[in-house]
């Protein structure tokens, strides 16, 4: 197995500041999002909503820089994303694809991320992570023998390893039962008391409140609206407000 060290950074860590103006993607003649404009500021937690096949996905992996946008401008920290050097460092992401090897038990799959980002005193931040995701007793066992949702704690604890300022998540809920949910609420919310940003992907309306301070709403790949999460406002009047901007056509 052949790594590739991500090159380190000598700038100091900070919250990621995003903007996109005018992204569109197409595969073909179809088009899977179409002039996606938003920002978000530092340190903020957004959610992106939408159901499935409204584009969240594509528009994390470009986020991500894993696939190019068709048209479009996608500015980190106001430098183009293309052009900086540092972005892949100090970006976390959780995709669909667990990103992890099976045959490899969680210490080492987290080991082998700690030597891609050569990171310090990794075996200190393994134990911590494996621990406060409820992992610590199966660190040593396969990942093929996991659940999906231990597979889904691990593949978080990857993303959080080299301590990220923007965290990129899609559908971050997925195989979690009720215990792990709030872990995972809590894991986000240290994240963001030390200043990182978050974006996620959900078609889980109820974990919105809990988790971002705004939400956008993507719907056929088109951004529909923005609003922000008002402190004990109430689930039913955030789904009738998506409702109401998706009138067009049936959720």
């Amino acid at each position: 197995m052949k790594s590739v060290m991500i090159e380190s950074s000598d700038a100091s860590s900070a919250a990621m500041r995003l903007r996109l103006e005018g992204v569109c993607k197409r595969y073909g003649p179809l088009p899977v999002l179409t002039d996606v404009t938003f920002h978000i500021r530092p340190g903020e937690a957004v959610g992106v909503v939408g159901p499935n096949g409204a584009g969240k996905s594509t528009l994390l992996r470009i986020l991500a820089g894993l696939i190019r946008p068709t048209a479009g401008r996608i500015a980190v920290d106001g430098c183009d994303q293309r052009r900086n050097p540092h972005f892949r460092r100090r970006l976390g992401y959780l995709s669909h694809d667990s990103m992890l090897y099976d045959p490899l038990s969680a210490r080492e799959n987290l080991r082998f991320t700690a030597e891609l980002y050569d990171l310090p005193d990794a075996g200190a931040r393994i134990d911590r992570l494996l621990r406060e995701i409820g992992l610590e007793w199966a660190g040593e066992l396969p990942v093929r023998t996991y659940s999906r949702g231990m597979v889904q704690r691990l593949s978080l604890a990857r993303a959080l390893l080299h301590e990220p300022d923007l965290l990129l998540l899609d559908e971050p809920h997925t195989g979690l039962d009720p215990e792990a949910a709030e872990g995972l609420g809590r894991l986000l919310k240290r994240f963001q008391e030390g200043g990182g940003t978050l974006l996620l992907a959900t078609h889980e309306w109820h974990r919105i409140p809990d988790l971002v301070d705004r939400v956008i709403l993507l719907h056929r790949g088109r951004v529909r609206a923005e609003r922000a999460i008002e402190p004990g406002g109430k689930l039913e009047d955030l789904i009738a407000f998506y409702r109401l901007a998706v009138s067009d056509g049936p959720l």
